[in-house]
């Protein structure tokens, strides 16, 4: 009790059904997952995949629910990074955790507004939360700017780039996994247990 958690999930985490909703209605119940950040794609994972990160307190049982108000950050939305030419850094978070108000979390002020809705920072109660299909957390507010005009579409050189990184990023953690197999194998080899080649 009191153990404060900070984990990396990808995000059908935040919104897919059946067990998932039930682990996200439990945790928003026993805990108090009070800070959502949501980060760029290619991050966390493997290329492509879009991950965030949920920060949540444990707390002792009790009947009404612990969430009182989850803040999301999304430092997704509308901002590019890649994993060689322009990694995310240290930097790009430094408006996230001057929001986050880690020497006192319940002191925090929106930025988010009807005349600011482009501002990356707001608050949902657990009531808005538990209103959503399926306790749903992907929560996103801001418009996709390059959804709206073709003439914002990134230079097709950089969108090749950002291809190939990813394909050699694939090729990388598959080579990885076929080694990890061969040297299995020739680990049960030695050990008499023998088991299909791997070519």
């Amino acid at each position: 009790m009191g153990g404060r958690c900070a984990i990396v999930v990808p995000d059908n985490v935040l919104f897919e059904g059946g067990a998932g909703e039930t682990v996200r209605r439990r945790l928003l119940k026993q805990s108090d997952v009070h800070t959502l950040l949501r980060l760029p794609t290619g991050i966390w994972y493997s290329p492509g995949v879009k991950a965030n990160v949920l920060f949540f307190d444990k707390k002792p049982g009790r009947e009404d629910a612990w969430t009182r108000e989850l803040w999301v950050y999304d430092l997704r939305s509308n901002t590019h990074f890649t994993l060689k030419k322009d990694p995310l850094r240290r930097h790009d978070l430094d408006e996230f955790v001057s929001l986050y108000n880690p020497e006192n979390r319940h002191e925090r002020t929106t930025t988010w507004s009807e005349e600011n809705p482009e501002s990356r920072w707001r608050p949902y109660t657990y009531e808005e939360i538990m209103r959503r299909e399926g306790a749903n957390l992907d929560l996103s507010w801001i418009r996709d700017k390059s959804l709206e005009d073709s003439a914002d579409l990134e230079d097709p050189d950089l969108i090749a780039e950002e291809i190939a990184d990813d394909l050699q990023a694939a090729l990388e953690q598959f080579a990885t996994i076929a080694a990890d197999l061969r040297e299995r194998e020739r680990r049960d080899y030695t050990q008499g247990r023998h088991s299909p080649t791997l070519e």
